[in-house]
């Protein structure tokens, strides 16, 4: 049986996450996690941590960590990440995120970060390409549309250019993600969890490389964690269980590589 994970996936807009996360869900059969979907649908529901996150968005406000770590206690409380793991795709973002996590996962832990690196120059060729789906959050590009003028392959829905998609936006963006996330990316290489992999090259490219990166720093320090039997528990419960799990330690024009699905390559 294909072993599950706890993985979290960092890089910077445009550097592929969405695309990796999508496959590399598929190849370990872990569950992908992307806080922005989940953001979007619990908006769209209506629902009271939606309305919450909503509050500070209209007002131009980060959405707090609390809110953010609430959303995310959910999702993991449920028996699929319970019992085979998860790729957190645009989650944790801060150290104080990444703490918040590390307590959630107890008594388990997360088993690896990994940093998908992009020049900036790259990277804003990307994002200039980027269309997205109104309704799914589907990436597509100018160079890689959807099949039918303009409409979503996955959901039907209207693809756009994103009015923040411009270039200043997406500068400053890029600087709040650097701000962020640097001491992010440090805080888990003093931990021994981090593995940075050239994000550059088809999307069939950089998924060998992270699978081959992620194998071998799983085959280097022991495999990945065991899985948390827990179904029924609460996170609180499981806060208080005592069993352990071993974690696993510390081309073409990229530019026209999103793959036209769900969490595509602009992500």
């Amino acid at each position: 049986m294909i072993p599950g994970g706890r993985l979290v996936v960092l890089g910077k807009q445009g550097a592929g996450k969405g695309t990796q996360c999508v496959r590399l869900s598929h190849h370990y059969v872990i569950p992908h996690i992307s806080t922005g979907d989940m953001l979007r649908g619990e908006t769209k529901a209506g629902t009271a941590l939606g309305v919450e996150a909503q509050s500070y968005m209209d007002t131009g406000e980060l959405i707090p960590d609390e809110v953010v770590l609430k959303m995310v206690a959910q999702r993991l409380d449920q028996d699929d990440t319970r019992t085979r793991g998860f790729v957190l795709d645009g989650f944790p973002r801060t150290v104080a995120q990444a703490e918040g996590l590390d307590d959630l996962l107890v008594p388990a832990s997360l088993d690896l970060a990994i940093n998908i690196v992009v020049p900036t120059p790259l990277v804003l060729r990307r994002l200039a390409s980027r269309r997205v789906c109104e309704d799914c959050a589907a990436i597509y590009s100018t160079a890689a549309p959807p099949r039918i003028a303009w409409i979503c392959d996955a959901c039907g829905g209207e693809v756009i250019h994103r009015e923040d998609d411009t270039e200043a936006a997406i500068h400053r963006r890029l600087d709040l993600y650097e701000q962020q996330t640097q001491p992010l990316i440090a805080w888990y290489r003093r931990a021994h969890k981090l593995v940075s992999v050239s994000g550059v090259g088809s999307p069939e490219t950089v998924s060998d490389r992270l699978i081959r990166a992620i194998d071998d720093h799983r085959a280097a320090t022991g495999g990945f964690s065991a899985p948390l039997r827990t179904s029924g528990m609460t996170s609180a419960g499981r806060a208080g269980a005592t069993s352990a799990s071993a974690g696993i330690g510390s081309g073409p024009d990229p530019a026209a590589e999103p793959s036209g699905r769900p969490g595509g390559a602009g992500s």
